[in-house]
């Protein structure tokens, strides 16, 4: 009858036993093993940095438009760039009459965008590679009287015309990558502009989406 009363504190005094021994053991193994996790992480082996001019071939509310694009930025391990770009159209994008800002007035539409740049590279190294480029930013547009050289627009006028707005932008692309040199890239590549929230005169978002056929050359450090 002893011996049963007996039997639990030795049962727990034997898994207590049990217990400290594997944590022990466990704590040994953890020191001399790396923890393995389902995310594998190499750390941060380069640190380096680009920048990049773009031209984009491309449509602003039908009519052809030609943007000029500076972006830049971090680039990390030779794939990733986090960095900031900026665009703008650069050719005559006449407004239709209905839609002028000033009624009986020669307008101009201009367009920008501006924001968050991110780049994946594939196989950076290889002398030909490809690029996954994505844009997150804002948008805006105006309208501008087209003869700007006429002095005879009362300035007053000029500047409230502009019908501005703004709205979210999002591109995403590729590009094929040709290295060719150590310290410059040639790029070309496609993208699809994305608008949301446009109230622009004669520019809904569906008149500013759309494909883009684009030209950059990368310097800098890769």
């Amino acid at each position: 009858m002893r011996t049963l009363r007996k039997l639990p504190l030795t049962t727990m005094f034997i898994l207590a036993s049990v217990v400290g021994y594997c944590q022990t053991d466990n704590d040994k193994n953890e020191t001399q093993d790396d923890i393995k996790t389902l995310w594998h992480s190499t750390g941060l082996r380069s640190s380096r940095g680009y920048g990049a001019l773009g031209n984009k071939f491309t449509t602003i509310g039908g009519p052809f438009a030609n943007m000029v694009e500076v972006y830049g930025g971090w680039y990390i391990n030779h794939k990733f760039l986090l960095g900031v770009s900026a665009a703008a159209v650069t050719n005559d994008i006449r407004v239709p009459d209905q839609y002028s800002a000033l009624p009986g007035e020669k307008m101009s539409y201009e367009y920008g965008q501006v924001g968050l740049v991110t780049e994946y590279t594939l196989h950076s190294n290889q002398a030909i590679h490809l690029s996954f480029q994505l844009f997150n930013g804002a948008g805006f547009t105006t309208q501008y009287i087209r003869d700007r050289d006429n002095d005879s627009y009362d300035d007053h006028r000029n500047k409230s015309a502009h019908d501005t707005n703004w709205f979210f932008v999002t591109e995403p692309g590729v590009k094929l990558e040709m290295n060719v040199l150590k310290w410059m890239r040639f790029s070309p590549g496609v993208s699809y502009r994305a608008a949301f929230g446009s109230n622009a005169k004669g520019l809904r978002d569906t008149d500013l989406n759309g494909a883009s056929v684009n030209l950059t050359l990368k310097f800098g450090r890769f």
